[in-house]
């Protein structure tokens, strides 16, 4: 029997990820034991510093060059009346994008970080726009509750545009990448995926998502269960559970997680979907996690369940619930910041101040 693109044993996502430089971290630790300041006493900004040090291979690590990626996508679970949007609002917001607009293009902006949209395939199809990858695998997803969300090829096409976006940012020389998304359902999406992924049911991980009402959020719960049992049996291999729950956006940023391991680009993750995407990927391959930096605590309720089987702690919680990468935009500065005083501190002897004693 041929073995389907999930069970492929040469799949491009099965390929082995880059090892961390554990001496250039160890090399940053000695450093920040050096720094004019009592050990520890810039928290965790220091255990940032380290990290990256390991992530980028060298004692003064620099985050000069980032890039964000926003995968758009509808999805057919929309039917069920999952969002308080219509589904039009996703191509709407992909030309909104384009115009510059929407909130991570301030973010983008204002940061001097390339941001690039890729639509994965909206149903109200916006037509060719500057600034924006027309990569469609299809006008949405299919509805979950009936079947799988995706074919096997349309699966593959979503993972490979996540590497591909990783090919651009590294060509581009970028030293961060941060995922974002965009597409009505998706929350209904990821939380389906984060319940086929840990076992646990709808009303554990449901939320609001746009804004839907305690009602709303028992009906997506209870949808949510109903897709489960329409595929029970077939989620213990996380890339099934991510092709039939997921959709081509989450498939996207589970690739590009993958691929930023393969490259050795570290990637920031940003609230409850990409979260739940990350969460795929490193079920696929668990070294990938090495490579995963967690920007914000989401609002919606499901994410702290996320982050704890992730073992993550984020940087920030300022109750954000907007999507398309903006958490991780917001944290990025923390990041940056970690790296200036890391690199740009002087040390005792430099400075001439008397060391600590024991």
């Amino acid at each position: 029997m041929t073995p389907t693109p999930n069970e492929a044993t040469d799949a491009w996502w099965r390929q082995p990820t880059r090892p961390l430089n554990r001496s250039a971290g160890e090399a940053a630790a000695r450093r920040q034991a050096q720094l004019t300041k009592p050990p520890g006493a810039l928290g965790r900004l220091e255990a940032i510093a380290i990290q990256l040090a390991s992530l980028q291979g060298q004692e003064r690590p620099t985050l000069e060059r980032a890039q964000i990626t926003v995968f758009a996508a509808d999805h057919g679970v929309a039917a069920e009346g999952v969002s308080a949007f219509p589904q039009a609002v996703t191509g709407e917001m992909v030309k909104n994008f384009a115009r510059g607009g929407a909130a991570i293009s301030v973010l983008a902006r204002e940061q001097g970080v390339r941001l690039e949209v890729v639509d994965l395939g909206t149903v109200n199809d916006p037509g060719p726009l500057d600034g924006v990858l027309r990569v469609r695998i299809g006008s949405g997803t299919a509805n979950f509750t009936q079947g799988p969300a995706m074919t096997h090829e349309q699966f593959e096409q979503a993972l490979a545009a996540g590497r591909a976006s990783v090919d651009r940012a590294v060509a581009a020389g970028a030293q961060l990448f941060i995922a974002g998304e965009m597409g009505i359902g998706n929350t209904t999406a990821a939380a389906a995926l984060a319940c086929g992924l840990s076992g646990l049911s709808g009303q554990l991980m449901a939320g609001p998502g746009t804004g839907l009402s305690d009602e709303g959020v028992a009906r997506k719960a209870a949808l949510i269960d109903r897709a489960l049992a329409c595929h029970a049996g077939q989620l213990t291999v996380p890339a099934e559970a991510l092709r039939r729950l997921g959709g081509f956006e989450l498939a996207a940023i589970a690739g590009a997680c993958i691929a930023c391991a393969q490259k050795g680009l570290p990637l920031l993750v940003d609230g409850f979907i990409v979260t739940a995407a990350a969460l795929a990927a490193v079920r696929m391959r668990p070294a990938v996690r090495d490579w995963l930096l967690f920007a914000h605590a989401s609002a919606e309720p499901g994410h702290v369940r996320l982050l704890r089987m992730l073992d993550a702690q984020p940087l920030i919680d300022l109750g954000l619930r907007l999507g398309e990468g903006s958490g991780a935009a917001v944290a990025l500065p923390l990041l940056r910041l970690a790296c200036a005083l890391h690199n740009g501190m002087a040390t005792f002897a430099e400075a001439g101040v008397s060391e600590q004693h024991d």
